[in-house]
């Protein structure tokens, strides 16, 4: 019997905290739709900043109701502030119990993406809000919009990779161009100075060829060095006995033949005195026997 009452005790102390329960969340709730309610009219008056304090409030209230954050997040988008907005619609897509908050929720994120031009995003959320309403028309108008935004971005994209692709391959073609040019060159410079190397063993040829030459003209029918004075003297000889004529004087020669000249001259001058001379003289015969 009295484990019986202890049962009956227990049993109407937890419907009893049940009803507490459920009498507060029910509260809690009225008090979360109040606030909201304020911060739409002051929204409504473009009191933006009182409004998000009064959202707040009924988040904090009813952290998981969906209607304070949601309209928290329209707030945002109203003022600019994507990235707040689209973690406070984030925030509603998680907690939404029903397919209308969750079409709501995913229509406005795609609306948020779009803003941030992140069309391929954009279209997923759009396609997530027609799950839950296939026959909103405006969000379907949004997907399309997304998805050609998204279309159009990827052939971007892909323009800019076969421009790069292109650039590097340039910029490949240009380094093997600048590397040939540097392997010519360095071979030119290598055959410059074989050649240089070659001219300069070929002048060494040419100096011990010549020194050996005037090495020879130094030496002798016998091999035995020459005497350079005696080549000298011999040469000074020559001058001596064949001297040149300088300008203006007779060559030994013409004085040679001047004086053989004369000579004949008075040799005849002679003979014709000793022949005038013979004429006047007596003359012998010889005596007859």
């Amino acid at each position: 019997m009295k484990n019986i009452l202890i049962v009956i005790f227990t049993f109407f102390s937890i419907a009893s905290f049940a009803q507490d329960s459920e009498e507060q969340n029910l509260l809690s709730q009225k008090k979360a739709n109040d606030l909201v309610y304020k911060a739409n009219v002051l929204v409504d008056n473009d009191e933006l900043v009182s409004a998000e304090m009064e959202y707040r409030k009924a988040i904090s209230e009813q952290p998981n109701y969906a209607v304070g954050a949601y309209n928290l997040g329209n707030s945002y988008y109203k003022q600019g502030n994507y990235e707040e907005a689209l973690y406070r619609l984030k925030q509603t897509a998680r907690h939404a119990t029903t397919k209308d908050e969750k079409h709501r929720a995913f229509h406005n994120i795609g609306n948020v993406l779009m803003q941030n031009k992140q069309c391929k995003e954009a279209a997923e959320a759009f396609k997530s809000a027609l799950r839950n309403n296939p026959s909103d028309d405006e969000t379907r108008y949004n997907y399309a919009l997304a998805k050609e935004c998204a279309e159009q971005q990827q052939d971007e994209e892909d323009q800019q990779d076969e421009n790069k692709d292109e650039e590097n391959q340039d910029d490949q073609e240009n380094q093997d161009n600048q590397d040939q040019e540097d392997k010519e060159d360095k071979k030119e410079q290598e055959d410059q100075g074989d050649q240089e190397e070659d001219n300069k063993d070929e002048n060494s040829e040419d100096e011990g060829d010549k020194d050996k030459n005037e090495g020879e003209d130094k030496e002798d029918e016998d091999g035995n060095p020459k005497d350079e004075n005696q080549d000298q003297g011999e040469g000074d000889k020559d001058k001596k006995e064949n001297p040149q004529p300088q300008p203006g004087q007779l060559s030994p020669q013409q004085i040679k033949n001047l004086l053989e000249a004369m000579n004949d001259q008075e040799q005849k001058v002679q003979d014709k005195i000793n022949a005038q001379k013979e004429k006047g003289a007596k003359v012998q015969t010889e005596k007859d026997w």
